[in-house]
Order: C-alpha cells, then sequence, then structure tokens
C-alpha cells in the first residue's frame, strides 16, 4: 500500500484544514517545496498537492509553487483543487504533473470528466468528499444530495483511473479513517480507491490493510506527519511494499514509540 503525504497549500504556504474550515488552518511551514523534499528524501514515492485557495476560487491559485515542487523532486505528483475547466487541467498535466484530481466538476459537469478522461487516460481521478454519506463541492463550502457510492459508479463508467474518498468529519482531526465508508466505495466500484482523512498513527494505517485486497491501494497522511504522531519512513515500513510480512496482530505506533 502507497503511502502518500499530502501538501495543503494555502497562500503559498503549507498548512492543514480542521475538518476543511478554512478559519481553522494550522500553518505549518512557509516553504512547501522544502517539505516536497523532505517527504521525498525520507521515501515517497508519491506526493498529494491540494490547492486550497483554488478549491475556493473556482481556478487554481498556486500553479507556482505546484511547478517550483514539481521540479525540485522526481516522484509522481498529483494535484487538485479549482480544476473545474478543460484548460486548468490541461495546464496543469503540461507542467509535469502525473495525476490531475477533479472534484466540483465530477458532479456538476460530468461531460467534462468524461473527455478529460479520454484525452489524458491514466492522469485523471477524482475526489470524492464526503459528509455523512454525501459529496461536497467547491471546496467543501457546500454539500450535494449525490451519495458518494452513486458518484463513484458514474466515474467509473466515465473511465476515471481511480478515486479519492476523504471522509471531511476526519479530516485534519487523527480521529482515524473510516472504515466502514471506504469499505462500503470499494466493494461498489472495481478502479483504485485512495484513502485520505483521520489518519493519526500507524495502528489506523495497519487497520487499512484489510481493505487492500477490495482495491483500497494507498493511503494519504496530512497533519499526523506534521504533528509526528507518525513517522513516514516508519510508516512505509509498516505498510508499503517493504513491509514486514510477519508483522504480529498488535503491531502499532507504541512499536515505534
Amino acid at each position: 500500500m502507497e503511502v502518500i503525504p499530502a501538501i495543503d497549500l494555502l497562500e503559498g504556504r503549507c498548512v492543514r484544514l480542521y475538518q476543511g474550515d478554512y478559519d481553522r488552518s494550522d500553518v505549518f511551514n512557509e516553504d512547501p517545496v522544502a517539505v516536497a523534499k523532505q517527504w521525498v528524501d525520507e521515501g515517497a514515492t508519491r506526493l498529494h498537492l491540494v490547492d486550497l485557495d483554488g478549491a475556493k476560487a473556482g481556478e487554481p491559485r498556486n500553479l507556482k509553487t505546484i511547478e517550483a515542487i514539481a521540479r525540485a523532486v522526481s516522484v509522481p505528483i498529483q494535484v487538485g483543487g479549482g480544476l473545474r475547466e478543460y484548460a486548468s487541467v490541461a495546464n496543469l498535466l503540461s507542467l509535469g504533473i502525473d495525476r490531475a484530481i477533479l472534484g466540483t466538476v465530477a458532479v456538476e459537469k460530468p461531460e467534462l470528466v468524461q473527455q478529460l478522461a479520454q484525452e489524458f487516460p491514466g492522469h485523471i481521478v477524482v475526489g470524492i468528499d464526503a459528509r455523512d454519506g454525501k459529496v461536497a463541492t467547491r471546496g467543501w463550502l457546500e454539500t450535494s444530495e449525490v451519495l458518494a457510492t452513486v458518484l463513484a459508479q458514474q466515474m467509473v463508467e466515465l473511465g476515471v483511473a481511480a478515486i479519492i474518498y476523504t471522509d471531511i468529519h476526519r479530516d485534519g482531526t487523527l480521529a482515524g479513517p473510516n472504515i466502514g465508508a471506504l469499505r462500503e466505495l470499494a466493494g461498489a466500484v472495481d478502479i483504485p480507491i485512495v484513502a485520505s482523512g483521520g489518519v493519526s498513527s500507524l495502528t489506523d494505517l495497519l487497520s487499512l490493510l484489510s481493505l487492500e485486497p477490495l482495491g483500497v491501494n494507498s493511503v494519504i497522511v496530512g497533519r499526523a506527519l506534521y504533528t509526528g504522531d507518525v513517522s513516514l519512513k516508519e510508516a512505509i515500513q509498516a505498510i508499503g511494499p517493504g513491509r514486514i510480512q510477519d508483522v504480529p496482530p498488535d503491531f502499532g505506533s507504541s512499536t515505534f514509540a
């Protein structure tokens, strides 16, 4: 299972929000490029970038920082936030970004998702961010009546490469991933699922391994890396490709204390 560090960009800085609330942000570093290099040095095989300003504005706002990160590291990068027009996605991919993450347009412009998925096969993923099972849009500022599982099935039909599922109530809270919701989603589709939101410890990461056979093949970790609750190197050792195969059942965060 791939462990993907998250770098959330707000006004050019690396921050984390609590449950997606822009008024409850913590600044962790003024230099996102340095953060990206750090995660790669510690073994990250992919980075997850979110343009928070872009998500609110409806168009990318941190492209200079994103491009600088892409030039500074050699691992694939996936980016979301404000990608609601064809030109924005095409421009982002032209910078060398591996995956463009679509959110709001999955609900509002499914025909655009289909067009992009056909033109850029393997490079278009959809981020499904849910509150109580219903999809949130426009930087999580609005909640639709669309069920996450229903939207996921529609996106599979349109040809997206993967789905990133975030439980908003758990994002940035260190409350643990929503295993039940992830299991339900994985059972509804046959493309890879990326888990996101709530990871607080190695125990949380290990709990996701039971979902790997169902298609949950990677996990995004944010706040826990920045607070030190999770070490990226140890997380990769625990659940990544190099993990020890005979890990005892109670192998958890205390082992690495």
